[in-house]
C-alpha cells in the first residue's frame, strides 16, 4: 500500500530538552501534532545529532545537528560562530531535502522565512512541490533590515505559494518588503489546564514575566521599571515572579539581587516546562510583556486562555488587541518609565476588571488546522466530518 502524501514542516524552533527553553518550540510541536490529525507530517528541526525519530502518531522528525544555542543568537563576526552558522545552514538544507524525498510530499511549509524558507525553496525546486512561508517578527523586523539578507528574504517570500504572518502589522510590513500579500495566522500553543484560582480582587497582586531574557523581550526595561516603583506601589504587589533564561542572565541576576536587597518581593526561576508554565500563569494576576519588539507573542495567547490580564509595551499588534478587547494595561511608549506607570495603573485596580474580553480574544488567536491543510493542498485528503 502506497504511503499517503505528507506535509513537510521546516523550522528552527522545536523541543529538544522539553524544559521550556525552546521559546516557540512547544507551539511548533503542538501545531505538528494538530496537523497530523489530518495528514502525515514530517518535521525538519534542530537537534543534538542529525537523526530521524518518531515524535508522535503520524509525526516524524528529521533532526539536523545544531549548537545548543539558538541559531538567532550566533554572532557571524566571530570566527567560531561563523563555522557553527555555516554548519547549521548546511545541515538544515540537507535535512529538508531528506524529508521532502522520504516519500510522497504535497507541500513544504517553512516556519520561519529565514533560514527555513530558504531551505524549503531549495528542496521545493529539487522535488517539484510547492512551498509556503510563515513569517515571524525576527524575519521581517530584524533580518529584513540587513541589505543582502533582505534581498534573499524578498526572493524567498515571492516564490512562496502561500504567505502567513503571526501578526497583522507584521504581515503589512512583510508585504511592503516583498510586494506579496500575507494572511494572518496566529501562533498559539496547547496548555494543559485552566485557571483554577480566580484573579485576586484586592491587593496585593501577583505579577509574572515568562520568557527569554533577551534585549528584544525587554527584561532590562522591566527591571528598571520595578526599580522606579515607590513603596506605595510595592505595597500592592505580593510577588513579581520572573521566569526564563537567556543571554541577559547576568544582568537579570544583578538587578534582581539589588531589588531583593531593598526588600522587594521578587522570585527568580529558570525556564518553565508546559505544566510549570500553566501553573505559573494560573497563579498570577497580571502577565508582564515589556518587549521592545514583538508581533503577538505566544505568551499573550497563553494569558488569554488562562484568563490573565496583561501589562504590555505598545508594540506590534498588542495595542490593537488590548484596546479592542480590554484585556490589560498598555504603556504609553517603549521605555522603563512608561512601563512603571503602566504597572502603577495595573496594581491600582482589580485585575478582574479586565475579565470580560479575554475569552473572545483567546478565540481570535486559535489556529484552524483543517483550513490550513486545505490551503496547502490537502483538501481532498481530509474527510468532511473531520473537524
Amino acid at each position: 500500500m502506497n504511503a499517503p502524501p505528507a506535509l513537510v514542516l521546516v523550522t528552527t524552533s522545536f523541543p529538544i530538552k522539553g524544559d521550556g527553553s525552546e521559546a516557540a518550540g512547544s507551539f511548533v510541536s503542538d501545531l505538528a501534532e494538530a496537523l497530523a490529525r489530518h495528514v502525515p507530517v514530517r518535521v525538519v528541526a534542530p537537534g543534538a545529532l542529525s537523526i530521524r525519530e518518531m515524535w508522535a502518531d503520524n509525526v516524524e522528525v528529521f533532526r539536523y545537528e545544531s549548537p545548543s544555542r539558538p541559531l538567532s543568537t550566533l554572532k557571524p563576526w566571530r570566527p567560531a560562530e561563523v563555522r557553527d552558522t555555516l554548519r547549521v545552514l548546511r545541515a538544515g538544507a540537507k535535512a529538508t531535502r531528506d524529508a521532502a524525498e522520504a516519500g510522497p510530499t504535497v507541500h513544504i511549509l517553512a516556519l520561519w522565512a529565514l533560514p527555513s524558507g530558504y531551505w524549503a525553496r531549495s528542496a521545493a525546486r529539487a522535488s517539484g512541490v510547492p512551498y509556503s512561508v510563515w513569517a515571524l517578527g525576527s524575519d521581517i523586523w530584524s533580518l529584513g533590515r540587513i541589505p543582502g539578507v533582505r534581498t534573499v528574504l524578498r526572493s524567498v517570500i515571492r516564490g512562496a505559494a502561500c504567505r502567513y504572518a503571526d501578526g497583522m502589522q507584521l504581515g503589512r510590513d512583510a508585504a511592503r518588503i516583498s510586494g506579496r500579500s500575507f494572511e494572518f495566522l496566529p501562533s498559539s500553543r496547547r496548555l494543559n489546564g485552566r485557571r483554577e484560582r480566580p484573579l485576586t480582587s484586592l491587593p496585593p497582586y501577583r505579577l509574572l514575566f515568562l520568557g527569554r531574557w533577551h534585549i528584544n523581550k525587554g527584561i532590562d526595561l522591566l527591571l528598571e521599571a520595578l526599580m522606579l516603583l515607590d513603596g506605595g506601589s510595592w505595597s500592592r504587589i505580593s510577588e513579581v515572579h520572573i521566569a526564563g533564561g537567556g543571554p541577559m542572565e547576568g544582568l537579570v541576576r544583578e538587578k534582581v539581587g539589588a531589588l531583593l536587597a531593598e526588600g522587594r518581593p521578587l522570585r527568580l526561576s529558570g525556564f518553565l516546562d508546559r505544566e510549570q508554565a500553566t501553573a505559573a500563569l494560573s497563579e498570577a494576576d497580571y502577565l508582564l510583556i515589556p518587549s521592545r519588539i514583538e508581533s503577538i507573542p505566544v505568551v499573550f495567547s497563553d494569558a488569554m486562555k488562562m484568563e490573565l490580564p496583561v501589562v504590555s509595551m505598545p508594540v506590534g499588534d498588542l495595542p490593537a488587541l488590548i484596546t479592542q478587547w480590554g484585556v490589560g494595561v498598555l504603556a504609553s511608549r517603549v521605555d522603563a518609565a512608561a512601563f512603571a506607570n503602566a504597572l502603577r495603573t495595573a496594581v491600582g485596580q482589580s485585575p478582574a476588571h479586565f475579565s470580560a474580553g479575554m475569552e473572545e480574544c483567546a478565540r481570535q488567536l486559535l489556529i484552524n488546522t483543517r483550513q490550513l491543510c486545505v490551503q496547502l493542498g490537502f483538501g481532498e485528503m481530509i474527510p468532511s466530518e473531520v473537524a
